[in-house]
């Protein structure tokens, strides 16, 4: 866990409390040592958030003093936890793990009716999607950030095969069916691939360097698309 992650927890572990927490229990949360605890803790206070407290006795935030309340208006909100949703259920477990700590980070610093309203939103997105459950988006996402050549062994949908080297550019959902955006070197031009089609892959070990004529933004026009969403 990452150290500003950390500091902002135990803030929130201790919002609201009226009684001190314990040192010890923060560690077991965080799992860490309770001298992580004690020099994290010391750090927020020289910082200047109004920790109250020592070691052996436990921590509570002072009084009156609190994080100010993200100016989110219920519609963004239920927007959030609705895209939360879809991470989860289509995107993989890297961007999920993301999409739910930054969830946690939001939550944690709504008024009490807007967290409510949160957790009431009715649009629901189906779990553990074939593609995000057996890691292959995590895969490809990670190939297409760091520019590695791919060779696929592709089936076409009659179940044909064909090898191809593709620099992969972009993953995208179409409401359940992803597309791999790529530069295809064997028809020398854009293609897209589908991943449930996508037999077996492998990097060659070589990185490529996007070029204008061939990189995101070329694809993109080629799609009559833009960054912010497909067709618009």
């Amino acid at each position: 866990m990452r150290r500003a992650d950390r500091l902002f927890l135990i803030i929130h572990a201790l919002r609201g409390r009226r009684t001190a927490l314990p040192a010890r229990r923060l560690a077991e949360t965080l799992e860490v040592s309770l001298r992580t605890v004690y020099r994290d803790v010391a750090d927020l206070q020289t910082s200047g958030v109004p920790i109250e407290g020592e070691a052996g006795i436990g921590y509570v935030l002072r009084k009156g003093a609190d994080i100010p309340p993200l100016m989110f208006t219920a519609e963004e909100i239920e927007a959030l936890v609705v895209g939360t949703r879809f991470v989860r259920a289509f995107a993989g477990g890297r961007l999920n793990a993301g999409a739910q700590a930054a969830l946690l980070k939001i939550e944690a610093v709504l008024p009490p009716d807007l967290r409510e309203r949160a957790k009431r939103s009715r649009i629901y997105a189906p779990m553990d999607w074939n593609e995000a459950r057996s890691g292959l988006i995590d895969r490809l996402h990670q190939a297409i950030a760091a520019q590695q050549v791919l060779r696929l062994d592709y089936r076409d949908e009659a179940g044909r095969s064909s090898l191809r080297e593709v620099e992969p550019l972009c993953l995208a959902c179409w409401g359940g069916v992803w597309t791999l955006g790529t530069w295809c070197r064997l028809r020398e031009g854009f293609r897209n691939f589908r991943p449930d089609r996508i037999a077996a892959f492998a990097p060659t070990g070589e990185v490529f360097v996007e070029a204008p004529e061939r990189g995101i933004d070329a694809y993109l026009r080629a799609s009559g698309a833009t960054a912010d969403g497909f067709g618009g």
